[in-house]
């Protein structure tokens, strides 16, 4: 749909289903309103925003939340290959990120942002809500930058008659994100902190958060992409990165906020699989679901296989418990088994996959207890597991929180921005080892790992890029194990330019076969299941398109395509480079 069709839609306000406080969730849904008749009260801006809430991301059935990374080298879904990273995205007619839902989120935004003045109120009552409009456009437009790079910057709403704007060029990359940290700035400056918030509204601190997540990906883009067709010409990502550290060291001091569960048995996994987070000082933004809504049970792809599986090169970054990588550490046990695989390993991997005897359910009443026993090989397509690294990440045993209730998903917790200082400062140049004691070395902490040592940092002859500084390094692999599976990954390789090292001729392995050996008689290597050389699982070795590893472009596919309908009813569009 052309963009002028779009954007003078007037929008409809929804009831909101995020898991806020009371007297949201019972709002009446509104399907029509007139600026006439609404714009009176404050109860008209928070019914207003409420509709924003309802464009979050939803949490896909059965926890699938925790196989977002299938786009990525870190997950191996039963659906083969990753049309993006092999080079198979094709230019869409209409469509692909660029559709009347997709802009319709940021008319609505500026449509607040143009009629909230109209509202009797004083400039205190209004704040909240007007922080939250400038943090829900940057949080549209974010999305929209990660996919498309540069796009056209409005920030009004558009009527039938505003044909200037409505055949508007694309804004160069860097004004589009230095736009998306003004919003932000303004969000902070305006909201309540999350001590004197309302329950489950945005709050100072989500976006000061969020604005780490975005200056840290716009200054890594600037510095990795720089020199190419993707670059900003003239920048070099210092001003983003630097934007990134300081904006998370103002909320390294907040005491509102710090990581749960510090020290305590399984505390990784426990911060995955619960249901209320309004007491988590680590989970800053989440969205929760109400009873009822739920069809399938909460563990049926976690008792399966999920139509996935975790990478041999996921499970192979994890460190060894004396802090060596298992290329050099004399306690690393071998991969014959699933259980050598863990053990004498960071306890974030023992948390985070399935090895024999753990228990997978608890089912309320008298049905009985499920213990994995090996993986789900030879199951359903849309349930087995593809590697033998089956994901236990977001798995919950408690018989109270699996009888179809709620659960949360999470889209912000502080173990990101204490990440994101540490890359920040690691890319300018400036980390110290006070640094890393503030950030990365608590996460470490809260598992009993060694922390790391700027000065002291084990060379590990398989390291994923051996060009860069090896506290880097270290750092992209602490960011691969914390934030494992969370959906962060395929962002992280666009932002670092790193196709080349991980993607383009990569094909995704698994584990040994041999351990299961017997155990899946209608199993037959080379007939319905396949090996590589040595003996791993090699799930994609009958395609022939990745007979030689992904094909990924990377002079085109770190952006997406422009449809082609758009380009024709604008002329001032571009297409991006390559396509």
């Amino acid at each position: 749909m052309k963009l002028k069709q779009i954007l003078y839609i007037l929008p409809v306000l929804l009831g909101a289903n995020f898991g806020c406080s009371k007297d949201v969730l019972d709002q009446n849904p509104q399907t029509t309103i007139s600026d006439a008749t609404f714009w009176k009260s404050i109860n008209d801006l928070k019914l207003y925003c409420n509709n924003f809430y309802q464009l979050l991301p939803s949490n896909p059935s059965n926890n699938a939340f925790y196989y977002t990374d299938n786009n990525s080298d870190h997950l191996v879904p039963s659906a083969s290959r990753n049309l993006r990273l092999n080079g198979e995205t094709l230019v869409p007619a209409s469509g692909g990120g660029w559709s009347y839902g997709d802009w319709a989120s940021i008319r609505n935004t500026n449509y607040f942002l143009t009629h909230y003045q109209s509202v009797s109120a004083t400039p205190a009552e209004i704040a909240p809500y007007l922080g939250e409009a400038y943090f829900f456009r940057a949080w549209f437009y974010f999305d929209k930058l990660m996919g498309f790079g540069a796009v056209p910057w409005i920030n009004q709403p558009l009527s039938t008659g505003d044909e200037e704007l409505l055949s508007t060029p694309r804004s160069p990359r860097n004004i589009i994100a230095d736009s998306i940290v003004a919003d932000l700035d303004q969000a902070i400056s305006l909201l309540p902190s999350r001590t004197t918030a309302q329950s489950m509204r945005i709050n100072r601190e989500i976006a000061q958060a969020f604005k780490t997540r975005v200056c840290l990906y716009e200054g890594t883009w600037e510095k990795y992409h720089s020199g190419t067709e993707f670059g900003v010409a003239g920048q070099d990502g210092s001003k983003f990165l630097q934007a990134a550290a300081e904006q998370a060291q103002a909320l390294m001091g907040n005491a509102a906020v710090g990581l749960d569960n510090v020290g305590q048995p399984d505390g990784y996994q426990q911060l995955f699989n619960q249901l209320d987070y309004s007491s988590s000082k680590e989970i800053l933004f989440w969205r929760a679901y109400k009873v009822g809504v739920l069809t399938t049970g909460w563990n049926r792809y976690s008792n399966t296989g999920g139509a996935t599986g975790m990478s041999r090169r996921l499970v192979e970054s994890y460190l060894c418990t004396d802090g060596k990588p298992i290329s050099v550490s004399d306690l690393y046990q071998g991969d014959d088994s699933l259980e050598t695989v863990v053990r004498n390993r960071d306890p974030r991997l023992r948390q985070t996959l399935y090895v024999p005897g753990d228990l997978m359910t608890v089912y309320p009443g008298n049905v009985g207890n499920v213990i994995f026993q090996r993986p789900g090989f030879t199951l359903a397509v849309d349930q087995l597991n593809t590697t033998g690294y089956q994901l236990k990440k977001g798995n919950n045993t408690d018989p109270a929180q699996i009888d179809y209730t709620t659960r949360g998903l999470i889209f912000i917790r502080y173990a990101e921005v204490l990440m994101n200082f540490a890359e920040a400062k690691a890319e300018l140049g400036t980390i110290t080892q006070d640094d890393l004691d503030r950030s990365i070395n608590l996460l470490r902490g809260r598992v009993g790992m060694p922390s790391l040592q700027l000065n002291n940092i084990t060379p590990d002859p398989h390291w994923e890029f051996p060009d860069l500084a090896a506290i880097i390094n270290e750092i992209r692999r602490e960011r691969e194990v914390e934030l494992a599976c969370e959906g962060f990954r395929f962002n992280d390789i666009m932002r670092w330019a790193a196709a080349p090292q991980l993607i383009n001729g990569y094909r995704p392995k698994g584990a040994k076969w041999a351990q299961w050996e017997g155990q899946y008689p209608t199993l037959i290597p080379g007939n319905n299941i396949f090996l590589d050389d040595e003996g791993y699982l090699d799930p994609y070795h009958n395609d022939e398109l990745l007979t030689t590893g992904y094909h990924f472009k990377e002079n085109r596919d770190y952006l997406l395509p422009l449809p082609v309908d758009q380009l024709t009813l604008n002329p001032a569009l571009k297409q991006n480079p390559g396509w």
